[in-house]
């Protein structure tokens, strides 16, 4: 299982190197595009709306055996939901583990989306995307966050949390002004309504290959170190089991010359 990991470790590590720079540079140039045009342009991915009701997308694995990956993203899912009447919240659950942990605690599962963690697909990303978006325009969510693992090495996975609807401009992010100034060739409105589905649906598929690669990183480690255990517990066992049987084999002599002596007197 180790060696499996290992193998599918290092093309998700590959796919993650080679599509954060994009989705970095594409979040911060939406926003800034956003902030720029804003009031310039009507959006249904730009609606800001009083939040009643809230979307989150939990992003766990299918299996365990990863070590902490599955409980560390699950505790900080909950503690994040805390914060949340449960009566306004409508999750979107990917993978087995979350499903079964938040059916059990009566939370309300809208979807649960079914990916191949081996070869996560945009096609995967597509029908997430697809089905949150429609959820979001139609006003059954005001507001999405995703809860995914981020990865940083195949020792290192941290749990984050991040806000997809409505799209944020840097002013209303970090609360600075979005700087510079923009000449939109074609008109802001077309080509935003090009760049922010597109930017919608990189930020999820970028979510899922994280996680994927998180979640083959920490399956390989617990693996590497379920190996180790096993190493060393044989290795005591064998020479506990050494230990016995030389102490009964000295006591076996000891009986054997203790009867000859007897003998001789």
């Amino acid at each position: 299982m180790k060696m499996v990991a290992a193998a599918r470790l290092k093309r998700a590590q590959d796919r993650v190197q080679a599509s954060r720079p994009y989705a970095e540079k594409m979040r911060g140039v939406v926003g800034s595009l956003a902030g720029a045009a804003a009031g310039e342009v009507d959006h249904p991915l730009l609606d800001k709306r009083e939040v009643n009701n809230t979307g989150v997308l939990i992003i766990t694995a299918d299996r365990g055996l990863c070590g902490s990956y599955n409980s560390g993203l699950i505790r900080m899912a909950s503690e994040f939901l805390a914060g949340y009447d449960p009566a306004k919240l409508r999750l979107y659950v990917v993978g087995k583990k979350g499903n079964v942990f938040f059916k059990r605690r009566g939370f309300n599962i809208v979807a649960s989306p079914a990916i191949d963690s081996k070869a996560v697909t945009l096609a995967d990303a597509t029908a997430i995307n697809a089905t949150v978006r429609a959820d979001f325009e139609k006003g059954d969510i005001d507001e999405l966050h995703v809860i995914f693992t981020k990865f940083l090495s195949p020792i290192t996975q941290r749990p984050t949390a991040l806000k997809l609807l409505p799209i944020e401009t840097p002013a209303s992010a970090d609360g600075a002004q979005a700087s510079g100034d923009f000449i939109f060739e074609p008109g802001p409105e077309t080509l935003l309504a090009e760049l922010l589905p597109r930017y919608l649906l990189t930020q999820v598929y970028q979510t899922l290959i994280e996680s994927t690669a998180s979640e083959h990183g920490a399956r390989m480690t617990s693996m590497s170190s379920a190996t180790d255990n096993a190493g060393k517990m044989i290795s005591t066992l064998t020479l506990s089991l050494n230990r016995a049987r030389q102490a009964s084999i000295t006591k076996e002599i000891s009986e054997i010359v203790g009867g000859a002596e007897a003998l001789k007197g």
